[in-house]
């Protein structure tokens, strides 16, 4: 009942109708108000759990526990199916329309459809991946350290009465949810790439570069840093909702790319401001909205634990956003819009890795810090790298990734509001995040940088100069965004 509650309560702050039937599951009034009404009994063949205590979403499968130990009855609990169900349609929210609109209005008006098509169909194409191969890589068990094996290939062996574990011993979900749950972060993760190097590349190379890059930079990263018998993860890095494989991984890759591909013909010459500003912030919405899915879904319950997830999101946001205007008023004059907007996501990418292990005070530090921090990421930094990034997607997502990643090792501290046991230490931790940032730097990196170069050579990365200034919409989709 208790869970339940909670799922009520996360979702009526989305905005939902209390009253809205199909939302949640419904008691009938005859039954009792019992937890046994609200548990199901895990069937005996169930799959196996992983470790209950890691810091971020886990693998189906674990090792046995100790012949001595008790058995634990596995349960399923109706108010964590619902709530997964629901954090895994608003990543698909914050995605598309979310991502795509905030992409959308950044760009000029004869690209907008291009990105659209690019981030609705690279979020298709890894969804289905992720289904074929990418699951069963990742979180398909064994004991290698850099990637899964081919047990679940295709869901093999995956029925409704599969489970995988949550955080809580014996408290699991089914895994077809965990399935879909992570679906989709594979999924943002590839189109938060094509951001770098909107308005010039090849719909065919964006497609080909993305199944390619997630195959050998997603599935292993994910693996390294979620799996028990990742790497990255037995080294003790804390990413609770992807602050390295997802953030970072992603803005490394488009930065290579931005590189590779080259800058916008008139770069630097000619103005290319956004052409509307309106869709970036409400694409900016929709992403707040979505990450609330993302980072609190990452719990894998409806608890406690998500609470916390869910009202760090929100605090760290609304600080971020704050501190960028604040910082570009002082530093430009005037506080803008696209800097508001820019400053959520940038607030929203920085407490992704933190969200369930610092404290409310902790996340407020942290989005305080995103903000400027990230403005320099897009003005500063941008200028020293000298690559095209065209919608900031290193100085955003690679810069609040950096941070956050780098900062949960500080603020994850019992003695500043964090979660962690009395036997963290700052210092230690610290560096084992830092070598957990290296190696998805390096990783994605190398990998990006070979799959943008067979990309080349199979189908050509850029459109011709030609097609690039008269737009992509009409040259590669044959449409137009608006009706002149």
């Amino acid at each position: 009942m208790k869970k339940l509650l909670t799922v009520w309560l996360a979702a009526a702050a989305l905005g939902f109708s209390v009253a809205s039937p199909g939302v949640f599951a419904q008691e009938t009034p005859a039954a009792p108000a019992t937890e046994a009404t609200e548990t199901i009994a895990a069937p005996v063949e169930a799959a196996p759990a992983v470790e209950p205590a890691a810091p971020a979403p886990m693998a189906a499968e674990a090792a046995p526990a100790e012949a001595a130990a008790p058995a634990v009855e596995q349960t399923v609990n109706k108010g964590d199916i619902t709530w997964m169900m629901v954090a895994t349609i608003l990543v698909i929210f914050m995605t598309i329309p979310g991502l795509a609109l905030f992409y959308g209005g950044l760009v000029r008006a004869k690209n907008m459809l291009s990105v659209l098509m690019q981030v609705m169909s690279v979020f298709c194409l890894i969804v289905v991946l992720w289904a074929v191969y990418g699951y069963s890589l990742t979180f398909g068990g064994g004991d290698n350290p850099f990637v899964g094996n081919f047990s679940k290939l295709f869901l093999s062996g995956v029925t409704p009465d599969s489970l995988s574990a949550t955080f809580t011993e014996g408290v699991m979900i089914p895994e077809f949810i965990f399935i879909a749950f992570q679906s989709t972060f594979a999924a943002i993760t590839c189109a938060l790439i094509v951001g770098a190097f909107a308005e010039r590349i090849k719909f065919s190379a964006v497609l080909l570069f993305c199944a390619i890059w997630f195959t050998f930079s997603y599935i292993p990263i994910a693996h390294m840093v979620w799996d028990a018998a990742g790497f990255i993860f037995a080294d003790g890095a804390i990413d609770f909702a992807g602050g390295t494989v997802v953030h970072i991984n992603a803005a490394v890759a488009g930065l290579v790319g931005a590189y590779m591909i080259g800058k916008r013909v008139g770069y630097g010459k000619e103005a290319m401001t956004p052409h509307s500003l309106t869709l970036t912030m409400v694409g900016a919405s929709m992403l707040w909205v979505g990450w609330f899915g993302f980072n609190a879904g990452s719990n894998l319950e409806a608890n406690g634990g998500t609470t916390l997830a869910f009202i760090n999101t929100l605090l760290a946001t609304a600080a971020a956003t704050l501190s960028w205007a604040a910082a570009e008023a002082l530093l430009k004059g005037k506080a803008s819009m696209l800097g508001a907007a820019s400053g959520a996501v940038g607030g929203l990418v920085a407490i992704t890795p933190a969200c369930g292990t610092i404290g409310p005070m902790g996340a407020l530090i942290l989005g305080l810090m995103a903000g400027p921090i990230c403005l320099w990421g897009v003005t500063g930094l941008k200028k020293m790298l000298g690559a095209d990034d065209a919608l900031d997607v290193f100085g955003v997502h690679g810069v609040g990734g950096i941070l956050g990643a780098i900062m949960v090792g500080v603020l994850s501290a019992p003695s500043l509001g964090g979660t962690m046991g009395d036997d963290f230490v700052i210092g230690s931790q610290v560096l084992v995040q830092l070598k957990g940032v290296v190696i998805t730097i390096v990783w994605s990196g190398i990998v990006a940088a070979i799959s943008f170069k067979l990309v080349d050579l199979i189908v050509g990365l850029r459109v011709s100069e030609d097609a690039e200034r008269e737009g992509l919409d009409i040259t590669s989709h044959g449409e137009t965004a608006y009706s002149k």
